[in-house]
């Protein structure tokens, strides 16, 4: 293995010894690697390694394999170690992340160095999941909004989210929907132009949040495309991930009133000059307009996409009308 990062965590973790256990994913479109290693003589028996290779891969799974995507996972990874350097320790036990030890740039490779949830008492990774579970991410969501409410995203993705219009062109140009694509930008300024701004962890789904093994507890990864926006971009999306069609549709109003409930309670105990009903009043009629921002990057990344489908059509058409 790569003898640079095991000096790296051998002189951030103090040890004498660090041994690669496994590989646990490859980085998306083959940027590089999230890794584990054992400790020998430390507090924790090991951590995790997210190592990226800053080389222009041309493995993207469906195809995009253009300058603009290249630069724009490059951009991700460098503000993924802003993140971690001046926002994480922000975050506290309700919305839980993993502790970052140490941030480093090799070369042309980034290494962050990261606690290893699976031993910090998150071991579960699901594709499917129960009410608790649900529940469970929907409070963390409130809770990461809460904390970061009016908060000004300085050096991270100005729009948070790796579908955001600005960052994706060519799929906007890929769309057949003529209706849908001329109105994006509208969509996207009502998103935007809000008086109640957060900070959206911009890739909220099932397959990023780690549970405890009772499931009643979770944690959150991956904050390549963290950034400012409305917080329904995130629930939408998360409800979006981890739902079928149908209980998108029945569940939408409960879990959308469970969600604000735990805003509300978030931000009284955060940050309680910030008038949660006025939060609410704000961003309960986006849910649809950031489901359907989200619906329009699916119709031009990705056509044949199981998430298009006629949830989706209804709520976009609901947008269509209304900005009409």
């Amino acid at each position: 293995m790569n003898k640079k990062v095991i000096e790296l965590i051998k002189q951030h973790c103090q040890v004498e010894q660090a041994t690669f256990v496994e590989t646990l994913q490859s980085l998306w479109s083959g940027y590089g690697s999230i890794d584990r290693y054992r400790l020998s003589d430390a507090d924790v028996d090991s951590i995790i390694v997210k190592h990226v290779r800053l080389n222009d891969s041309q493995q993207h799974p469906r195809g995009w394999n253009t300058n603009l995507s290249h630069q724009r996972k490059l951009q991700s990874y460098q503000i993924e170690t802003i993140w971690y350097r001046e926002y994480a320790n922000i975050c506290n036990t309700d919305c839980r992340i993993p502790e970052c030890l140490a941030v480093a740039h090799l070369d042309d490779e980034v290494v962050i160095l990261l606690e290893d949830l699976d031993s910090s008492g998150f071991p579960a990774r699901l594709n499917h999941v129960k009410e608790t579970q649900l529940l469970a991410c929907l409070d963390w969501l409130a809770n990461f909004h809460a904390c970061f409410m009016q908060k000004k995203p300085t050096g991270l993705w100005p729009s948070g989210t790796y579908w955001h219009l600005q960052t994706r062109p060519d799929e906007l140009q890929a769309m057949s929907d003529e209706q849908l694509k001329s109105a994006a930008s509208a969509i996207d300024q009502r998103l935007t132009d809000i008086e109640y701004l957060s900070f959206v962890h911009g890739d909220a789904k099932l397959a990023n949040f780690c549970f405890s093994v009772d499931g009643t507890q979770v944690a959150a990864v991956d904050f390549q495309y963290v950034g400012g926006g409305c917080g329904m971009k995130d629930v939408a999306y998360f409800l979006g991930s981890a739902l079928s069609e149908s209980d998108c549709e029945k569940f939408e109003d409960d879990l959308l009133d469970y969600y604000f409930a735990s805003l509300k309670a978030a931000l009284l105990k955060q940050q309680p000059d910030i008038d949660a009903e006025a939060v609410e009043n704000c961003w309960r009629p986006l849910y649809a307009m950031a489901w359907t921002d989200f619906f329009r990057f699916l119709q031009g990344w990705s056509p044949g996409h199981w998430k298009i489908h006629d949830y989706s059509r209804r709520l976009a058409q609901q947008v269509l009308t209304y900005l009409e």
